[in-house]
């Protein structure tokens, strides 16, 4: 081709797999590209400096210059972001484009069709739909996104977020949406040439009326660049496009791809797909091949999004691209962890998650298969009834993972849900198990007897006489029945124990220090009734 060949700027954020890192910017820099690295600040100090002392001596490799503690649906998102592309600016004159990356990223062409792609036009690509007319956003909140304050993580803080949230709307105090911007939302997954870029850098500087009102919107990375772009750059300019290939389930679950996609995605009209599975080992290699190879002929169909909806609609047809296709592995992932709280005493179990909730970052969910009322996300229709939930028990339970964007999450179930523990524990991931032991005294069991419909406020009492030790042999029994099944990873705390073993056994299954541990559980109301 005639003229400057296109060099990219990959803006990556990221937060864990630090050897999946080093090995995507090897891969992506060697054929004279970039790439800018902002690692979650709430990460693993190991971590970034494994990341480091791999990737500093890399002339095509920066860093944002500060880390922030990112949040889902914060604004830290947005921060993070244009620390590492003030970074890439300073640090790679010669980029002319800038491709916003996350780790679970892949290139499905070669270097050489992305470079020749991105020549061919000079335009931004980016998705930037009119936030009120269009339907980008189908259900839940959208003017409430705009039009209130919001401090708090939803995900993290989900109490002080609503609670917020009722306070500004019982007052009214609603604000104003800066006059001279039309909100526009999209993809946050997009590619800007250099002189756009340095233009959202320079506003971010002078417009800072518009910084502080989307500094506490909601998801504010699906509606910041995009609008901040098409107030800048004229609208011939602009590609209403993500280039990255991703896909979402019914539930609104991003799709995984796995070893047996790769001939499906190199066909897709996109140079990226999200999300590579951690499992897809032979599918990583071979795209990293192929990001290196020059001329490569690729045969451009685009059927991915309808043959998917086709496949979940009718189930699978032959052997395409394998049985994973159409529906996701059931197992939860290899390097996904899960912890199960196994407490009969409800109320000691969510005291000991609002106590982690509050001192770690793992999230959290109370009794999700016993309790209808416990609180889920929004998963399509798979969340809306217990028998639901037992039905797709392992689907759920990967969407949670997928939902919350982590490797790690906690949930409580009943000790009489033996079945669901065993089923859990067979799984390819790690899963832990905490019983908590509890003291019973007889009004805790006249209690728990009427809350289960043993007994009624007209119940005689030589008849609860009869049944109150009936009642403390069951959940022994329960409790014998998990200690029989020989869980390989199963901790117990007992509320007879000092605070000191309790902590011991909280510090294993947790991963946390003595000290944490030992701060979670010292709250003295932990097993009061």
């Amino acid at each position: 081709m005639v003229g400057r060949m296109a060099r990219i700027a990959f803006i990556l954020l990221c937060h864990k797999d630090p050897d999946a890192i080093i090995k995507q910017a090897q891969s992506l820099t060697a054929v004279g590209d970039y790439m800018a690295i902002h690692f979650d600040a709430r990460a693993k100090p190991d971590a970034y400096r494994k990341i480091r002392a791999a990737l500093d001596g890399n002339p095509n490799v920066t860093f944002a210059k500060k880390r922030v503690k990112c949040g889902w649906g914060e604004w830290s998102l947005i921060r993070a972001t244009l620390n590492a592309v003030q970074a890439a600016v300073d640090a790679f004159p010669r980029a002319t484009h800038f491709y916003m990356l996350s780790g679970d990223c892949m290139a499905i062409k070669s270097a050489e069709y992305a470079h020749q792609f991105l020549d061919s036009r000079d335009v931004d690509y980016i998705e930037s739909f009119d936030y009120f007319q269009s339907e980008w956003i189908k259900t839940g909140w959208k003017e409430e996104r705009l039009i209130y304050r919001h401090w708090f993580n939803e995900r993290t803080q989900k109490g002080r977020f609503y609670a917020m949230f009722a306070v500004q709307k019982h007052l009214g105090l609603t604000r104003e949406i800066p006059q001279d911007i039309e909100v526009m939302i999209g993809s946050q997954w997009w590619c800007l040439r250099r002189r756009t870029v340095e233009m959202i850098l320079e506003f971010t500087e002078r417009r800072r009326d518009v910084m502080r009102f989307f500094s506490t919107t909601w998801i504010p990375d699906e509606t910041f660049f995009q609008t901040v772009v098409r107030h800048l750059v004229p609208r011939e300019e602009i590609d209403g496009r993500t280039l990255t290939f991703l896909m979402f389930t019914d539930y609104g679950m991003p799709v995984n791809f796995y070893n047996d996609h790769y001939d499906l995605l190199i066909r897709q009209d996109f140079l990226f797909a999200r999300k590579i599975s951690p499992e897809a080992k032979e599918l990583k290699r071979r795209l990293g091949v192929l990001y290196a190879s020059q001329g490569e002929h690729f045969e451009i169909s685009n059927e991915g999004q309808s043959l998917f909806k086709f496949l979940t609609g009718r189930g699978r047809i032959g052997r395409r691209f394998a049985p994973r296709f159409w529906e996701t592995e059931a197992s939860f992932g290899r390097e996904r962890e899960l912890l199960i709280v196994v407490c009969k005493k409800w109320h000691v179990a969510k005291r000991l998650l609002e106590r982690i909730r509050q001192t770690t970052n793992i999230p959290v969910i109370e009794y999700l298969f016993n309790e209808e009322g416990t609180w889920l996300p929004d998963l399509g229709n798979i969340q809306t009834s217990l028998s639901k939930r037992h039905r797709h028990r392992r689907s759920l339970m990967r969407m949670l993972f997928d939902y919350f964007e982590t490797d790690r999450l906690i949930v409580c179930i009943d000790p009489s849900d033996l079945n669901l523990l065993e089923d859990f524990c067979r799984d390819r991931s790690v899963t832990r198990l905490l019983e908590i032991e509890c003291q019973f005294s007889d009004d805790y069991l006249i209690g728990h007897a009427s809350r289960v419909g043993l007994a009624g406020d007209r119940t005689p009492k030589d008849t609860l006489g009869a049944l109150l030790p009936a009642i403390r042999l069951d959940i022994e029994h329960e409790s014998d029945r998990i200690r029989d099944a020989g869980f390989a990873n199963l901790g117990r705390m007992r509320e007879s124990d000092p605070p000191e073993a309790n902590a011991r056994v909280l510090a294993d299954f947790l991963s946390v220090s003595y000290d944490k541990a030992m701060e979670i559980i010292q709250a003295d109301y932990l097993f009061a009734d």
